[in-house]
């Protein structure tokens, strides 16, 4: 299968192939032999459910983390006056250790210390959850941050009349100060979601099979690298504008609510 040549390709091709420049012929063999030839477009497909995959379980589990990380140190800081409570005072601590730690390092290195040191995975369901866990413990320490930007843009007065209303300091933030700093946070978020989605491209070095692996191989087969990079760039371009087009939508709409 994969010693298809171009004077083999030509000599089986419809007959108007021979009537365009040569040029033009090595490209569309190209297209050919990365696409057609051994059903090679399956393997995009492929790869793709596997990006899939790793960037939305990478957001939940990332979200999730950030979401925990921020309530503690919005808490902590909440105490400016009043010495904050035993359990703030050992957690803040850890969490800033975190921020600085994952932040600190690259993606990269981060995969493969995950990959090949802590969870060393055999199997490409273990690569999955390598993948998952890694990209979201990482991009937690970044939504972190961002969440906590948000709750510290509401103003204090909710939280007041949060407390006065009965509730203790998480329902004040889960039902009046999270719902709020949504709002605030989307843009960033959205920012965050769109980065995550290009760093799965990483999983490649822990060898899971997403749409970068895939394009590899087939270079590693047709030693054709145009068309299968050129197709990979495009398919994240493409990605990306949907997933920038639904937030933008979602944007508008939360600010129809607001009227």
């Amino acid at each position: 299968m994969n010693t298809l040549t171009f004077a083999g390709w030509l000599a089986d091709a419809p007959a108007w192939i021979a009537g365009v420049p040569e040029g033009l012929q090595r490209f569309l063999f190209q297209l050919f032999q990365c696409f057609v030839y051994g059903d090679r477009w399956k393997m995009y497909v492929s790869g793709l459910k596997i990006t899939f995959i790793v960037t939305l379980g990478a957001l939940a589990l990332g979200i999730v983390i950030g979401m925990i990380l921020a309530v503690i140190r919005t808490s902590y800081d909440s105490y400016s006056v009043i010495r904050p409570p035993l359990l703030l005072r050992v957690l803040d601590p850890i969490v800033k250790l975190y921020l600085t730690v994952i932040r600190g390092t690259p993606m990269m290195v981060q995969l493969l210390i995950m990959g090949f040191v802590i969870m060393i995975p055999k199997t490409q369901s273990a690569c999955v959850a390598c993948g998952i866990i890694t990209l979201g413990v990482n991009s937690g320490a970044y939504v972190a941050e961002i969440i906590r930007s948000g709750l510290q843009s509401i103003p204090k007065g909710q939280t007041e009349a949060g407390r006065s209303l009965g509730f203790n300091f998480f329902q004040t933030m889960w039902y009046i100060v999270i719902p709020q700093a949504v709002k605030n946070i989307l843009p960033a978020l959205g920012n965050e979601m769109i980065t995550l989605l290009k760093d799965t491209s990483l999983v490649a070095v822990i060898a899971l099979r997403d749409v970068t692996k895939q394009a590899q191989n087939i270079v590693s087969v047709t030693y054709n690298a145009f068309v299968p990079y050129i197709t990979l760039a495009l398919i994240y371009l493409v990605l990306v504008i949907i997933l920038t087009k639904l937030l933008s939508l979602l944007e508008k709409r939360l600010k129809k609510s607001d009227h």
